[in-house]
């Protein structure tokens, strides 16, 4: 079992956020704390495996907390959950060694996404021995990048919606029409269709047709867990 600490200064956020972390597989939701001080109090006092990190707290920021952390010698693994999305945090963040950024606001399906990524980092860290390229490959693909779609997006496409519609397809329990998906994600239907076809071109998602009583056959998408994580 993976134990998250949850960090938001906002009170409801952080019990939303814990209670999706108790719907993944694997995880629990250890603790929640509203200020720095009181993550930091908690983390020196309890073993934790994963912060999901807030950047905007009351006492300081969030990677200022990431620093104190590194000095005391608490080395927990940090994911960024918050809504800093100025490239100046996000290259901090990537320097004080957080191992995912999760911009808000977001669906269940993104946080899954970047647990699953977490676990599979685990999973490859904790098999020990040598690495190699394979193995290494794999460490620093963990999160999806390498998995997110297509190496190159025909213009005109943008690689967070693919990682959208992505994320929405591998959260989910079955197959889903490009309604299902769009109504998951907040997209127009449109645009997951378009989506949906280029994921379905480069072999990350198959294709499956529901018959009806009359007209013509729904089209049914699934992620194909054998293109990676």
């Amino acid at each position: 079992m993976i134990d998250v600490l949850v960090v938001d200064d906002d009170f409801r956020v952080a019990e939303i956020n814990a209670a999706y972390v108790t719907k993944v597989p694997g995880f629990r939701a250890a603790g929640r704390a509203h200020t720095a001080a009181e993550a930091l109090a908690f983390l020196e006092r309890t073993e934790i495996d994963l912060v999901l990190l807030d950047h905007y707290l009351p006492d300081e920021t969030g990677l200022a907390l990431v620093r104190r952390m590194r000095e005391r010698g608490l080395h927990t693994d940090v994911i960024m959950v918050t809504a800093a999305r100025d490239i100046a945090t996000v290259r901090s963040a990537m320097r004080h060694g957080a191992l995912q950024y999760l911009v808000k606001p977001f669906a269940f399906a993104g946080l899954r996404a970047k647990l699953d990524g977490y676990a599979a980092l685990r999973r490859t860290l904790d098999s020990g021995g040598e690495a190699e390229q394979s193995k290494v490959d794999r460490i620093f693909g963990a999160f999806g990048g390498a998995d997110a779609g297509p190496a190159t997006l025909p213009k005109g496409h943008s690689a967070f919606t693919a990682d959208l519609v992505r994320e929405v397809l591998r959260a989910a329990e079955g197959p889903l029409s490009a309604q299902d998906i769009a109504t998951r994600s907040g997209l127009s239907r449109q645009t997951a269709g378009r989506y949906l076809k280029l994921l379905e071109r480069s072999r990350h998602v198959r294709l499956t047709l529901r018959y009806g009583e009359t007209g013509r056959p729904e089209h049914r998408y699934v992620w194909d867990s054998r293109q990676g994580a």
